[in-house]
């Protein structure tokens, strides 16, 4: 029963992830569209973007903390259910301020679920990378349904039903999650909020070396996933000239590999390695940012967004190397914190790449991507002849 009852729960979690990236997926795919209504550039819907990436980077920590404190899933189904709110307020804004303003609290709410998600299942699994990977599949799964259908609601009927209809799938994930899951018992419930939020104390365990090391190469992965997630369905409709349904579709070829190959790939990191598995996404994603970028045939664009979506991964992987470094009371609060510094600094990705695109063109948009790529891969190398630590060198290792 215990058995069924924890992959009940597995099975929910990736439910709330599907709904709560989907909501922050829906606007890529109609971009165009509401560039023309509201009349903006790039650059502002690109800075809309960020400021929702920024807001769910910001509710990392709080996610943490709150669900340390008061049980996770409480906090899973406010995010649910806060998301789906807002949703509504994204499809009905009358004015662009109103849309960023909508963007920025479902990032926030959003943001919400996922650390304390995590934090429930690798309570209740043995094999972090492995769980993480399934539990990320939510994501992907949202990414490969969410361009098709709301680029057809939105060419066919407007993109605030599009976005409507993204918002009313939340109501019974909410139900679900709430009739369910049965109420966890906290991991600090005694402790104070004012303890947890202590500076000296947080900045310590930021100053570890395999979590300072972390840091950086989740912001570097952050930065080109996010960058990828707002911009590559506008990149194909134009740099290759295709249709929103067309673009819509390698996009959701795009997602198909993440959520496969974040499974696999979070596998492999549980059996050889997080840092080792890293550097296979990110090459891979180098590798497929060029071949996109060269405008190959049609095979060999499917391929390269093939490539680029293995490389997406290096953003689940790194989740288990944080996992890896923290104490079992730390992972609540720990896991928020970290994920919330560097999700902050990563959500420059969507900004940068729309003011390259507009400045410069896409390719050295996109071509940015390989270079902050190329860093973190060096960085690694850097990372292993220096001793600098051995927190992703295997499973299990610690600070």
């Amino acid at each position: 029963m215990r058995w069924q009852y924890r992959h009940t729960v597995l099975t929910l979690c990736v439910l709330a992830f599907f709904v709560t990236m989907a909501a922050r997926l829906a606007i890529s795919p109609i971009a165009t569209l509401v560039i023309a209504e509201f009349a903006i550039s790039k650059s502002l819907i690109g800075l809309a973007l960020s400021g929702m990436w920024l807001a769910y980077a910001l509710a990392q920590f709080p996610s943490g903390v709150l669900g340390s404190k008061y049980g996770e899933r409480s906090i899973i189904l406010v995010a649910v259910g806060g998301m789906s709110i807002l949703g509504v307020s994204l499809a009905v804004a009358p004015i662009f301020p109103v849309f960023v303003v909508s963007c920025f609290l479902i990032g926030g709410f959003a943001g919400l679920h996922y650390p304390a998600a995590t934090t429930l299942l690798t309570r209740s699994f043995d094999d972090p990378g492995t769980v993480i990977g399934i539990h990320g599949f939510g994501a992907p799964v949202a990414g490969l349904l969410t361009p098709v259908a709301v680029s057809w609601l939105g060419i066919t009927y407007g993109w605030r039903v599009a976005l409507l209809s993204v918002a009313v799938v939340g109501g019974p994930i909410f139900a679900l999650v709430y009739l369910r899951v049965r109420p966890v018992s906290p991991t600090t419930p005694d402790t104070s909020l004012r303890s947890q939020l202590q500076v000296g104390a947080l900045w310590s365990l930021l100053a570890r070396p395999a979590i300072a090391f972390t840091v950086w190469i989740g912001v570097m992965a952050e930065f080109v996933t996010q960058g990828l997630l707002s911009f590559l369905p506008t990149f194909f409709a134009e740099f290759y000239g295709y249709s929103t349904t067309r673009s819509g579709l390698l996009f959701s070829a795009f997602f198909l590999v993440l959520g496969a190959g974040g499974i696999a790939m979070g596998s492999l990191s549980d059996r050889y390695g997080t840092d080792s598995t890293l550097v296979v996404c990110l090459l891979s994603l180098a590798s497929g940012v060029l071949v996109l970028l060269s405008k190959p045939s049609e095979l060999a664009v499917l391929a390269g967004v093939s490539l680029v979506g293995l490389g997406a991964c290096a953003a689940i992987v790194v989740q288990p190397r944080i996992i890896q470094s923290l104490e079992e009371a730390e992972k609540g609060t720990g896991f928020g914190l970290v994920r919330s510094v560097y999700m902050i600094l990563g959500a420059a990705g969507p900004v940068s790449m729309g003011f390259l695109a507009d400045a410069f063109g896409w390719i050295v948009s996109l071509g940015s991507l390989v270079v902050v790529s190329l860093a973190v891969v060096v960085s690694f190398a850097a990372n292993w002849w220096l001793g600098f630590d051995a927190g992703g060198g295997h499973r299990g290792s610690s600070p």
